[in-house]
């Protein structure tokens, strides 16, 4: 949401061993919730945003891109010919492309694909940039995945460590590709529906947070990448609709799997 002054307006969740300014959400977890105005934030401008992954979270995204003035470079695991029926309806301001192709284009990068191929996603293309995760770990898909299983590490950790100078943003993962285009309302709308982010470079998770605001949602920040774990499959807030505060909440309860 944006305040009087325009400015977006997002939440954080974020753990800490002192109290910070902020309502307390759970004392016992010394879990917080504050809202955050960024002084003179605006909306994303008019970007080049590069999306790999054509699925159904892809293609969404897409359309709600090219709808709120941005250009779109979209690519898939074929051919960018098989992509010619979505371009058609996205219109002059997208093309399909292949992943590197997409990766060198957008100023901004959706990476959504199946989890098991994130280690085919280009480097050298996405280097310096702020690439958003939307993967999730589905172990009959993607096969059993060892720091995943042992909840070492987050989807969102594996892929910032094969981009390694990208600045990784968690973000529409829990939502379902359906209600991206149908649930987006206007900044200040009563129960507007939020939506999660995770990353560890501040910069680009304030980026994240106005694309999001842009196309129609609040925003809840759980924190860096390794919180990511809050919003995965099999938690609370994975995949229902929920306004911040009940977000917040859902974070807050979240439990790992081997506590399930």
């Amino acid at each position: 949401m944006r305040n009087s002054n325009n400015a977006v307006v997002y939440y954080h969740f974020f753990a800490s061993h002192k109290p910070v300014a902020g309502k307390i959400v759970n004392d016992s977890m010394k879990w917080y919730g504050l809202a955050e105005r960024r002084a003179g934030a605006s909306l994303v401008s008019m970007a080049t945003i590069g999306i790999i992954g054509a699925g159904k979270i892809g293609s969404q995204l897409a359309r709600l891109a090219v709808k709120n003035g941005h250009r779109v470079v979209i690519a898939n695991s074929r051919e960018p010919a098989t992509l010619s029926g979505l371009v058609a309806e996205l219109g002059p301001n997208a093309r399909a492309a292949t992943a590197t192709e997409a990766g060198a284009a957008g100023e901004i990068v959706v990476v959504t694909v199946p989890l098991k191929n994130y280690r085919a996603i280009p480097v050298e293309p996405l280097a310096g940039k702020v690439v958003i995760d939307t993967n999730n770990y589905y172990p009959q898909r993607d096969g059993h995945i060892l720091e995943l299983d042992n909840e070492s590490s987050t989807t969102a950790e594996l892929l910032q460590a094969h981009l390694p100078t990208s600045k990784v943003v968690k973000a529409f993962n829990h939502i379902y590709a359906a209600a991206l285009t149908v649930e987006g309302q206007p900044a200040g709308s009563k129960n507007r529906r939020a939506l999660v982010i995770a990353g560890d470079d501040q910069a680009a998770k304030a980026t994240v947070s106005r694309l999001i605001d842009q196309f129609g949602f609040d925003v809840v920040d759980a924190g860096p990448l390794k919180e990511g774990w809050r919003i995965q499959r099999d938690t609370p807030g994975y995949g229902p609709r929920r306004n911040a505060a009940d977000l917040r909440r859902d974070l807050a309860a979240a439990k790992r799997y081997a506590d399930q």
